[in-house]
């Protein structure tokens, strides 16, 4: 009588570890799957991101001198640049999708958004959006990096009129 139960609690042990290795090799397959949805969504959502300010951009240049307009922008992953001294902004993320064809730049409006092929198993996605403005950060000419952050950054962008015959536009954080 005692050795059937013995027998029981090996056999319920056995089943139990069974399961749990299929359980850890359905997930070994399953998690990179994930990580490069979720990337893929990601990246998504930047280039909205990046249309979003285009937009604003282009509204306060039709608005005039003196526009001002704020967006909210959150970076779950990856890089905002904010590039005033070659009139650029430019997102980056390293990720486990691969957006277009590594090492081509892919048009999609006005942003140029290129993947390229990194050491390990991650690829580089740069979005990118080329001004014919001068985009100032603060009224300077220099490089500012936002990272991810709980928080949403405010971001101003202020028309400050005409230098010749380039708009001026400069942006803040708030």
């Amino acid at each position: 009588m005692y050795k059937k139960r013995g027998q029981i609690w090996i056999e319920t042990v056995i089943y139990t570890l069974i399961a749990f290795v299929l359980i850890a090799a359905v997930l070994a397959f399953v998690k990179p799957k994930i990580d490069e949805v979720q990337d893929k969504a990601i990246v998504e959502q930047s280039i909205s991101m990046i249309k979003d300010i285009d937009a604003t951009i282009m509204e306060i240049v039709q608005g005039g001198s003196g526009n001002k307009r704020k967006i909210e922008v959150s970076i779950k992953k990856g890089t905002l640049k904010i590039d005033s001294i070659n009139d650029d902004i430019v997102f980056e993320i390293e990720s486990k999708h691969i957006y277009s064809e590594p090492g081509k730049t892919i048009p999609d409006g006005n942003l140029l958004i290129t993947t390229q092929e990194s050491s390990g198993k991650e690829n580089i996605i740069t979005v990118q959006r080329l001004y014919d403005y001068n985009l100032t950060f603060s009224g300077k000419e220099e490089l500012k990096t936002l990272s991810k952050a709980a928080t949403p950054y405010k971001i101003f962008f202020t028309n400050k009129g005409k230098i010749g015959d380039i708009w001026d536009i400069d942006v803040t954080l708030g």
